[in-house]
């Protein structure tokens, strides 16, 4: 541990960890606006509209991944990049139907880069006005968004190695009891679902 004389201050704990950088929080909390804020972890995405106030803040709008599974039939994993577009989309309908129209991105140092971004692309096909440019989002997350690179990696697992196909989709197959091979579908019908019953 460092010790740097009387004038020595120990930095706050989550600055110290790399998670919090204050000076950018500040400036969001000036600005007075609501805030979108997307984490990920390994197996969910959460997303809150959040209003700052002297007191504390206030969560305005929470949508959860396992809502997907739960009330929207999407019996695939709540982690992958298309869980977390819709997951996305179904907290921007939410937004809409509670008459909220923009938010500022409140990403702190986030992790699992190409998730958030999926997330705010569900966001953004809402209808939320976020401000932000196209060129933070790779062309490659566009065609990454319904699925169709996992279900196209479980076709030609299947076809060419069937016993990899069963351990690498062992999730899907086992415990789910779905076809990753129509990944996309299930995807288009949640869509569908959230469209019509969020």
């Amino acid at each position: 541990m460092a010790h740097g004389g009387p004038r020595y201050r120990r930095p706050f704990r989550r600055r110290e960890q790399g998670k919090t950088d204050y000076h950018k929080r500040l400036k969001l909390l000036k600005s007075k606006q609501l805030r979108l804020v997307i984490r990920a972890s390994n197996n969910h995405i959460r997303i809150q509209f959040i209003q700052s106030k002297r007191g504390g803040d206030k969560v305005l709008i929470s949508t959860f991944s396992k809502e997907l599974s739960l009330k929207f039939g999407f019996n695939a994993n709540t982690g992958n990049i298309p869980a977390a577009y819709l997951t996305g989309y179904l907290a921007g309908v939410k937004a809409k139907k509670a008459k909220i129209e923009s938010a500022i991105l409140d990403l702190g140092i986030f992790y699992h880069k190409n998730r958030v971004l999926a997330a705010i692309k569900g966001v953004l096909k809402a209808g939320i006005n976020i401000p932000h440019s196209e060129e933070f989002f790779p062309d490659s997350l566009e065609e990454r968004i319904n699925g169709s690179h996992i279900e196209n990696y479980a076709k030609l697992l299947k076809e060419n190695e069937p016993e990899r196909y069963n351990q690498v989709f062992s999730g899907y197959l086992n415990k789910k009891k779905i076809d990753p091979s129509k990944l996309n579908q299930i995807f288009s019908n949640t869509l569908n679902m959230i469209e019509n019953n969020a």
